[in-house]
């Protein structure tokens, strides 16, 4: 079909967790709607990020529970990890999710997908490169942009002339790294670093601060740090990779300068997770007039509107909290708009975020330090899971549930759960959190015994 020159109601760049689920409902809605994507349907979610990293997770994981099977009373046989099969899995699982979030797209009235690469012509004028070679012209009384996000690449001696891996091209490794360096304290550092770990490889972590996961109460990073160490994982603080070079026997050599120290170290992979990076170079903003910020983020209001008129962003491109269920939340905001004419603002929206580390790091709300730096007056309760029966039980003692409480009106103001289903713990908190309760109506409750979420009795019962 020829559709050059063609006029939609909306042009939609990208589909991530937003774009995709806003371009069917625009189709379904009737909107004459385009959508193109330059790689896979899905954006990182599905195809880079949590689908088969979490993938890969639960297969270490139940790698980890296989070794100390003899803990819990259960012989097993010498454990092996069989990588290739790993990553067999994992694809299987992606190309599903992939497969059927192009279905949706292709079998959606009103929407055509295209595959190509846009670029910006003017504010309502997108062409796009094929990748069959060709090229056409779209005009769109809207252009959304949603491009997500890629790996920073940062700026260190040497590191451009070795074979680096990236929290993408790590996915597809077949033959398990003797020893990981990993560059990055982040969650995405921390992830790799425990399922590589659980896999069988040594591992260390480089951090240029002083403690992992920057934006973390100091307890939370602390403890991390020791759950990690207990695991046999080598931690760096405050250290700064100053040089990297391939040595005579195919390994890889980092050097870091922690203060007055100098350190070497070496091993047969390394990882750069050092952050991410906008997707917004090469998409011809200029042509449009659209202002980025100084790292290339397209800058938008609390509606999601960018510079200018009729072009809007959604998902990391934009910058922020950079996480799927914030993309799908943007994409909830522009429906409204579009369809409903409703105005919804992202401003002060819950930004809740789970660690899939083993035990989870999950996190919604104020930390204990932002709440001070607010000025609040604040109650903290925190409670070892090692006092929880639940736990007890299970054998998953390791963490503490942390939460952080307005003295004035008892409302929850934010928590970090280090524990076994940390992130769903922290989610039953995010719903209290939602309907303003009291943390007496926790404490209070009456929930299933044994589990998990009985432990909140006993968790505020103490303040």
């Amino acid at each position: 079909m020829d559709i050059s020159g063609k006029h939609f109601q909306a042009i939609i760049i990208g589909t991530g967790q937003s774009g995709k689920p806003l371009a069917t409902d625009l189709g379904k809605a009737g909107w004459p709607t385009a959508v193109i994507e330059q790689q896979f349907v899905g954006g990182s979610c599905i195809n880079y990020g949590c689908t088969p990293t979490k993938s890969m997770i639960a297969s270490a994981r139940a790698a980890y529970v296989a070794k100390k099977a003899a803990d819990y009373g259960v012989q097993v046989s010498q454990v092996k990890v069989d990588l290739e099969k790993i990553i067999q899995r994992k694809d299987g699982i992606v190309k599903s999710f992939r497969e059927s979030g192009r279905k949706s797209l292709e079998n959606t009235p009103n929407v055509i997908l295209i595959d190509g690469k846009a670029n910006l012509k003017s504010s309502h004028e997108v062409v796009v490169n094929k990748k069959d070679g060709t090229k056409l012209t779209l005009t769109g009384e809207r252009i959304i942009i949603n491009t997500g996000a890629n790996p920073r690449i940062p700026d260190i001696p040497g590191l451009s002339s070795i074979p680096y891996l990236t929290s993408t091209s790590i996915l597809d490794l077949t033959e398990l790294p003797s020893h990981l360096i990993i560059i990055g304290g982040g969650y995405i550092g921390l992830e790799f670093g425990q399922m590589f770990r659980r896999f069988g490889s040594d591992v260390t972590i480089i951090q240029r601060g002083d403690q992992l996961l920057s934006r973390e109460d100091r307890d939370v990073a602390g403890a991390v740090a020791e759950i990690l160490r207990e695991d046999k994982i080598m931690i760096e603080l405050k250290s700064e990779p100053v040089k990297v070079q391939k040595i005579q026997n195919g390994n890889i050599e980092v050097t870091i300068e922690t203060g007055t120290k100098t350190k070497t170290i070496s091993g047969s992979h390394l990882l750069v997770a050092a952050g991410r990076i906008p997707a917004s170079n090469g998409l011809g903003l200029e042509n449009a007039g659209v202002a980025t910020d100084s790292h290339g983020y397209i800058i938008s209001n609390e509606y999601l509107e960018s510079s200018v008129n009729g072009i809007f962003v959604m998902g990391d491109v934009k910058g922020g909290p950079a996480f799927t269920h914030i993309s799908y939340d943007d994409y909830r905001v522009l429906k409204k708009y579009f369809l409903e004419n409703e105005r919804q603002s992202i401003e002060g929206r819950f930004v809740p975020y789970t660690v899939f580390i083993d035990p989870q790091l999950g996190r919604v709300g104020l930390s204990g330090d932002q709440a001070r730096k607010k000025g609040l007056k604040i109650r903290v309760a925190k409670m070892p899971m090692k006092y929880s029966a639940r736990a007890i039980e299970t054998g998953e003692t390791r963490g503490f549930m942390k939460v952080i409480i307005n003295a004035s009106t008892r409302e929850i103001l934010g928590c970090a759960i280090l524990s076994s289903q940390g992130g769903e713990i922290m989610s039953l908190i995010q719903v209290s959190m939602m309907g303003k309760l009291p943390y007496t109506a926790l404490r209070d409750a009456i929930f299933a015994h044994p589990t998990l979420a009985e432990s909140l009795n006993n968790l505020f019962g103490a303040i």
